[in-house]
């Protein structure tokens, strides 16, 4: 496949997919669930050849329990599909309106960026949820799974794009990049491609950000922390630091890091540890730690700045507030981090001055989700602070344009004084 033939293609119909109505793209959504519920179990056929070749080639648990797609997964996106649908249009939306002069208007207007790449992890129902967000967004998506997925993904794109067509939208809407060579060719293509949004590991994105031309979303990695105060609440810390860790752990938004204010742990860490132990997770520590609690002692000459993206985690000893929030912004990766108190001079300092995308208070930092926020689904987290930050919805994927309506006005009489401008913000 020539990437650069087809991401040509893809920015000649991106304007006709951006002025496609709301119901023909909300009819494509719903066309996408239909179809993915009717053809399950070829989904699940493929989905388990993939397992197969994972366990034969030896690939990490944390890779293989994304890459598993079943009836649990094929629920979620189906929920995230219904919910995408039911949000409103993020398409021209007036953001702006103002009269520079009597029949001279300004409008700013959302509007689809355009055409995206999107470059991410072995996980089927990553496809779908980046997939149906371009298409309710109005963006072109070309899609490069991982490998791990090659036959779930070939289904699960075949059936959206025959769904999507079905319903109206442009053939060349959507694109699927399978060869690993067609992302160094996509890299190139910064005259047809508006943004790319890599997905995985810190070097891969770093590598990414230095080979190309096109604007680049995303985050490296996820190293969240909790941070749990003098004055915490055992009942709500407790729930929510195992939920953080157990509930996903290989995802980017799972807890890597505890930190535990220096005057409670004596009391603190062995219950912590005992609810810990029993989901079954393995405690890693400073020696100071385990000078509390039997733990897999962390050498002093090993950065902070560790995802671990299984169940295990590092505890550490703070003396104050301010020394959490110092770790935080030096071994975080600007995610999503928490605190757990009921002080709330406390939170709200933590809140204002820890830089994350994500800051919370007395919850689980597996609430970084675009789903959770009512987003529909997410193509991604981003830790940038330009453009779109945290979980990238439908939101992140608009840009704006500005329309001027006139009846004839010209630049020269305004410099010359003839006339001049009232700016009056319209209703």
């Amino acid at each position: 496949m020539n990437i650069k033939e087809e991401t040509r293609k893809m920015k000649l119909a991106s304007p006709i997919l951006a002025a496609a109505s709301l119901e023909k793209r909300n009819h494509a959504l719903a066309l996408i669930r239909e179809s993915l519920l009717a053809s399950k179990e070829e989904i699940f056929a493929a989905n388990h050849k993939d397992l197969a070749l994972a366990e034969e080639s030896g690939i990490a648990p944390a890779v293989k329990k994304r890459l598993k797609f079943d009836e649990g997964k094929l629920a979620d996106v189906e929920a995230e599909l219904t919910g995408l649908i039911a949000l409103p249009d993020p398409i021209d939306r007036v953001t702006l309106a103002r009269e520079l002069d009597e029949g001279l208007s300004l409008y700013r207007v959302t509007c689809p960026i355009g055409v995206i790449g999107v470059i991410f992890e072995a996980r089927p129902d990553a496809l779908v949820q980046i997939s149906s967000l371009c298409l309710k967004s109005g963006n072109c998506a070309i899609l490069k799974g991982g490998k791990e997925t090659t036959y779930t993904n070939r289904v699960l794109f075949r059936l959206i794009q025959k769904a999507a067509i079905a319903a109206g939208l442009p053939e060349n809407a959507l694109l699927q990049a399978e060869q690993h060579n067609e992302i160094d060719e996509l890299l190139e293509c910064h005259e047809s491609v508006d943004l790319l949004i890599p997905r995985g590991s810190n070097a891969f994105v770093q590598y990414i950000m230095s080979h190309t031309a096109i604007p680049v979303l995303g985050h490296a990695d996820g190293v969240c922390h909790i941070y749990v105060d003098k004055d915490y609440e055992e009942e709500i810390a407790i729930p929510a630091i195992v939920d953080a860790k157990v509930q996903y752990p290989a995802a980017c938004n799972a807890v890597e890091t505890i930190l535990v204010h220096r005057s409670i742990a004596k009391d603190f860490l062995p219950k912590l540890a005992r609810a810990l132990t029993d989901a079954g997770v393995t405690i890693r520590g400073t020696k100071e730690v385990n000078d509390i609690i039997p733990v897999d002692v962390i050498p002093e000459s090993e950065s902070f700045h560790k995802e671990y993206l299984s169940l295990t985690l590092a505890i550490k000893l703070i003396g104050d507030l301010d020394e959490a929030i110092s770790h935080i912004n030096t071994f975080g990766s600007h995610h999503t981090d928490c605190i757990m108190t009921k002080n709330e001079a406390a939170a709200k300092r933590f809140m204002a001055l820890v830089d994350s995308a994500g800051v919370y208070q007395n919850a689980s930092t597996r609430f970084a989700d675009g789903f959770r926020y009512g987003f529909g689904a997410e193509v991604g987290i981003s830790t940038s602070k330009i453009h779109a930050r945290g979980p990238v919805g439908l939101e992140g994927l608009i840009s704006y344009k500005y329309k001027l309506f006139g009846h004839g006005q010209i630049v020269g009489d305004y410099a010359s004084g003839k006339k001049q401008f009232h700016f009056k913000d319209l209703k």
